[in-house]
């Protein structure tokens, strides 16, 4: 089919052509970065934590003075190693999805002059690292000897476990065991590396890897108090994380307990992603809403056009178009007025993206989300104009003529 005639008919028709153009072009840099928005919050949700969520849940208590620390501790994990089900309890300094952040900046020389990035510490007391499932990959556990005293943040020298991820960063393609780093004048030794060991709170925007995690082994005091973390069997958990409270709550009368953030770990997950589901269910709904009005958009032009043209159409089918010649017409009518406004609607949604990156920290939109984008609004375009198309072509000729 001739092209040229179609583009004759449509700048006879130009304010309209322009209004579903535009029309479609905000629908593809919509659909482009909602799509990519979405991708990227589910990403987010389907985050590996490293720890074995199924089998933990933590207790959290407040209200208590720091000198009352290591007695509300000694008292606190008597009871919860008491409850049935429990098979280990320890003191955690930061919780997966949970409470209690340790967030500072790194240096692989003693000078400060080699930045390592933002990292997060997990500080725990004995017994933490195996409560929490963490996999080795390389190196060893924590030993008795490693758990030293918290100095202000964290302990002046200490072996550490990190993440096999940020191993990779820090000494890309060497062995990270034994490997040093610093913050400021506390000292850190690599003595274990992690397959994975999510940061507390992943997901805020951070232009890092969500494992980028150290693990610490300390002993628990005054600047270690009030978060515990306990395994029981899955099928347990939640009736074991009952029975712990009421223990606690037995125990300690001079705390309060935090029932907000005592739950079990999949809790926290499910309540941390609330609102990360939530974005995602609106932006569903936008861009159903947006495809159905450019769908109705489209069909409503076609349908005048044919109105429009049932003379011309009737003296096509009397010199010989078939019914087939009609419908492509219509089709390829559309297709030049959504591609024209897919090429527009690709700069828009490049300009979007810029507008988000900068104001919302969101990364940059890959390119392969352009040609999924058109695909699915030239498809839209095809379906919502095969009804007028459709209805075109069956026009009779003896019909049309008629009203010559």
């Amino acid at each position: 089919m001739q092209i040229q005639p179609i583009l004759s008919a449509l700048r006879k028709h130009r304010l309209a052509t322009v209004l579903i153009a535009l029309e479609i072009a905000l629908a593809c840099a919509v659909l482009c970065n909602a799509c990519f928005l979405i991708a990227h919050r589910v990403a987010q949700m389907h985050v590996i934590s490293g720890v074995d969520e199924r089998s933990l849940a933590t207790v959290q208590l407040t209200g208590y003075g720091a000198s009352q620390a290591s007695d509300l501790n000694a008292r606190v994990l008597a009871a919860l190693g008491t409850v049935p089900g429990v098979q280990s309890v320890s003191v955690l300094g930061a919780i997966p999805f949970g409470v209690g952040q340790g967030r500072a900046g790194i240096t692989l020389d003693t000078a400060g002059q080699h930045f390592g990035g933002v990292v997060d510490f997990y500080v725990g007391g004995p017994g933490s690292f195996q409560t929490l499932g963490l996999h080795l990959v390389a190196g060893r556990a924590p030993q008795a000897e490693d758990h030293q005293p918290i100095v202000n943040f964290l302990p002046k020298d200490a072996s550490v476990q990190i993440t096999r991820v940020l191993a990779e960063h820090l000494w890309p393609g060497a062995d990270p065991l034994g490997k040093e780093f610093w913050m400021g004048s506390y000292h850190f030794r690599v003595v274990g590396v992690l397959d994975h060991l999510m940061i507390p709170a992943p997901g805020g925007g951070e232009e890092k890897d969500p494992d980028w995690s150290i693990f610490v082994p300390v002993q628990p005091g005054s600047q270690l108090a009030g978060s515990y973390l306990l395994r029981a069997k899955p099928e347990q958990l939640d009736r074991v994380l009952r029975d712990a409270l009421a223990a606690v709550t037995k125990v300690a009368p001079d705390a309060v307990v935090d029932r907000e953030n005592s739950q079990t770990i999949g809790d926290l997950r499910h309540k941390y992603f609330e609102n990360d589901r939530a974005m995602a269910g609106m932006l569903v709904g936008v861009i159903v809403a947006l495809l159905l009005v450019t769908a109705l958009g489209i069909v409503g032009l076609a349908s005048f056009w044919v109105q429009q043209r049932r003379r011309q159409i009737g003296i096509r089918r009397a010199i010989g178009a078939t019914r087939s010649d009609i419908l492509h017409y219509f089709q390829t009518e559309n297709f030049l007025i959504v591609t024209g406004g897919i090429v527009l609607g690709m700069v828009l949604a490049f300009g979007m993206n810029i507008a988000l990156m900068k104001f919302y920290e969101l990364p940059r939109l890959p390119l392969y989300y352009l040609p999924i984008g058109a695909l699915v609004l030239w498809g839209l375009g095809q379906l919502a104009v095969l009804g007028p198309a459709l209805r075109a072509a069956a026009v009779p000729p003896v019909v049309a003529t008629r009203s010559v």
